[in-house]
């Protein structure tokens, strides 16, 4: 029987391969950028307590499971590159779609964080009903996140709309996945209009989180790849048996330094060879990307300030502030 890893990466490399053959606009389902619209503070005058809303339940959520601090900050970047920023990803299968962004293999089942959006959702319904979008919800957690488990403070404009669509294909053809080596990351955030510097500032967020062992037991198993350290290598081979002997998926943190704190760890991580994906090793691989790893272990501010502007761009992805957007209401799971 095929493991849980080769699968992965079958489907994966398949979806990669179809990709690489579309127009940008196909791939991504949207059109281009628009961001005249979104402004800070733009709910000042339509729900004064919107940010403040979803501020104070992110912040109870990931107080007591830190981890969903993480998940929040990887759901914004798994909605952004699908379709824009447009919380297609929280949208639940129906009768008429059962192949949601949400069920895609990329997103199931390691994507974390919806209960918080259906929070946050529920509260600002009854502050201020049918204004605020589910897409700016999971802008605004993120950017609370990010500030819970860094301590990096920003603003981050907001007006956009949801989203109406959600296709599991679409998830396949847009998210990198963790085998990428660097060619094909720098492309992969090319075509979503983001720089190979801000790649790198992105990358960053594999400081905090989880990862399922399936994303790198390629480079354990049959021997440890020769760019992974061979001894942290060895220890995760503890943690993750063999695909071929097992059926189960275990679990380990990105970061075993820091695991529950966006920092500069992971690029000291990358630099040792003790990061867990591929992609994490393939900075490595040009002067450009390399020369900016050292960088962050070297100025934490920089990464900090880095870090902000790629976020706050990345938020500016595709998104929707006309038809055919709308506000979800009462709930981010289904299109009104």
């Amino acid at each position: 029987m095929e493991s849980k890893t080769s699968i992965l990466i079958t489907c994966l490399i398949f979806a990669t391969a179809f990709q690489l053959l579309l127009p940008v606009s196909e791939a991504s389902g949207c059109g281009s950028t628009t961001t005249s619209d979104l402004k800070i503070g733009y709910y000042k005058d339509k729900c004064a307590k919107a940010e403040s809303i979803v501020k104070s339940t992110v912040s109870y959520h990931v107080k007591n499971n830190p981890g969903l601090g993480a998940g929040l900050i990887r759901l914004f970047f798994h909605d952004c590159f699908v379709r824009g920023c447009d919380a297609s990803v929280l949208l639940d299968p129906t009768p008429e779609n059962n192949q949601t962004e949400k069920q895609a293999i990329p997103n199931f089942p390691s994507l974390r964080g919806f209960e918080v959006i259906d929070a946050a959702k529920a509260e600002l319904e009854k502050e201020c009903k049918g204004t605020v979008s589910c897409a700016d919800i999971i802008a605004l957690a993120a950017r609370d996140a990010t500030y819970l488990l860094g301590n990096i403070s920003y603003e981050i404009p907001t007006g956009r709309l949801d989203g109406r669509v959600t296709n599991s294909t679409e998830a396949l053809l847009n998210l990198p996945p963790p085998f990428f080596n660097l060619t094909e990351l720098v492309a992969s955030f090319a075509r979503k209009g983001l720089s190979t510097a801000e790649m790198v500032a992105l990358s960053g967020s594999h400081s905090i989180g989880r990862s399922h062992c399936s994303s790198f037991t390629s480079r354990l198993y049959p021997t440890i790849d020769p760019t992974m350290d061979p001894k942290f290598g060895a220890s995760l081979r503890k943690l993750c048996p063999d695909p071929q002997n097992t059926t189960t998926d275990g679990v380990v943190p990105q970061d075993f330094v820091t695991p529950g704190k966006l920092d500069i760890q992971y690029y000291k991580n990358v630099e040792s060879l003790t990061a867990l994906f591929f992609s994490d090793w393939s900075l490595l691989t040009s002067t450009e990307t390399r020369n900016q790893v050292e960088t962050y272990t070297k100025e934490p501010e920089k990464f900090n300030q880095d870090f902000i502007n790629a976020m706050v761009k990345m938020g500016n992805i595709e998104v929707l502030t006309g038809s055919p957007g709308e506000v979800r209401g009462p709930t981010c799971r289904f299109v009104n």
